[in-house]
């Protein structure tokens, strides 16, 4: 009895010192950090309630460089069983809300302000599960790093690896993924698209839609300055700043410059307007995009020197008038001669936000059918 005793006490005492002496595993790129129910509607006022099971979640992602940061979003699963296997997950990029907290998407979900729920319901009505980021600094300490590329297909990407680790989602990480986005949208889910082989290669991408891309921002920039959204090339020089602290913008500026840009600091996208027919000219006595620490982060943040190992559609309005269409039409040629299937659909819309309307549907559609196992067909 006494053999037993001390052999038993030898074996606990072992096991404590094993656990003492293993350390705890280090914080990695699509852990939750925190998630809690959350409540989402169609109208504000907080009218319509969407009838899904919703999660406010803070997640692990990785910065524009390389470094380990906490982001928020939004998780939305239909309460209803999945008929077909496992259930899918589709990683939504926003388009542009603002540089201010209070413009997150899940903040706006929460008072129904969201407008691109409209599409995001198409999806909950097949049945698919959504991952809603708010990006890096959208919502979670910080400035939001608005058009940093890589950090922003990031922040999608681990929002697909989150929502399979939140506690009663019920989602696998052996599911079937898609990505959609347009504008601000279009561009992380293209990043998303050329990130996921080496930084996400163990989620099952089966397709990717962007629309109205802006792919080269040094060409979208030099498009907007002097015109009616120059407060969105004003925007992503902020939001690029942000990412890249070595651009030190504010210290390029001119006062009048710092003055504005520290003023749109928090504005959401409507306020933007205020900075309407600027140029770069008028925030800095020197030319911004030239120097070469601007020229070399912009070329870093330029889609389509990689190519997506998964089918890709594209769309764009013949008649935008933030994007170019020669700036979409540039990446699918990129993609193309890389051999990427490329459906690329080319809008009779008007205007840039029109795109959206017309193409999202598109999207949806094509996007499903991905995820149903169906082969894609290119126009290159």
């Amino acid at each position: 009895m006494t053999f037993r005793v001390r052999v038993s006490m030898s074996v606990i005492l072992l096991s404590i010192m094993s656990l003492i002496a293993t350390p705890a595993r280090a914080a990695t790129a699509g852990d939750v950090v925190s998630a809690r129910p959350a409540t989402v509607y169609l109208l504000p006022g907080r009218l319509l309630e969407v009838p899904v099971n919703a999660w406010h979640v803070l997640y692990h992602s990785t910065s524009a460089t390389g470094s380990l940061n906490t982001v928020s979003g939004t998780l939305l699963v239909p309460k209803g069983r999945y008929p077909f296997g496992t259930r899918p997950i589709v990683g939504y990029a926003v388009g542009t809300h603002g540089l201010g907290d209070q413009c997150a998407p899940s903040a706006a979900m929460s008072q129904g302000r969201e407008a691109e729920l409209a599409l995001v319901s198409l999806f909950l009505l097949k049945g698919f599960a959504v991952a809603m980021t708010d990006y890096e600094g959208l919502g979670t300490p910080g400035p939001h790093t608005y058009m940093a590329g890589i950090s922003q297909g990031h922040a999608v990407l681990d929002s697909i690896r989150a929502a399979t680790r939140v506690p009663g989602s019920g989602l696998s990480s052996r599911a079937p993924v898609a990505v959609m986005g347009y504008s601000q949208g279009g561009a992380s889910a293209g990043w998303a698209a050329q990130l996921q082989p080496a930084y996400a290669p163990e989620l099952r991408l089966k397709g990717v839609a962007a629309g109205g891309v802006p792919a080269d921002l040094h060409a979208v920039a030099n498009h907007l300055d002097g015109g009616d959204d120059f407060g969105l090339a004003a925007a992503a020089g902020v939001g690029l700043d942000a990412a890249y602290p070595e651009l030190g913008l504010e210290a390029d500026l001119n006062d009048r410059g710092r003055a504005l840009l520290a003023d749109a600091a928090d504005d959401c996208v409507g306020d933007l307007d205020r900075l309407a027919g600027l140029r770069f000219s008028d925030l800095s006595p020197i030319d911004l995009l030239g120097q070469p620490k601007w020229q070399a982060r912009l070329a870093e943040n330029r889609l389509g020197s990689a190519a997506p190992q998964v089918p890709m559609f594209l769309y764009h309005g013949t008649g935008d008038e933030i994007i170019p269409l020669s700036v979409g039409s540039t990446l699918r040629s990129a993609y193309c001669r890389a051999g990427v299937t490329v459906r690329w659909v080319s809008l009779p819309a008007p205007d840039h936000v029109t795109g959206a309307i017309e193409g999202g549907p598109l999207a949806i559609e094509w996007l499903a059918l991905r995820m149903y196992g169906l082969p894609a067909s290119g126009n290159c």
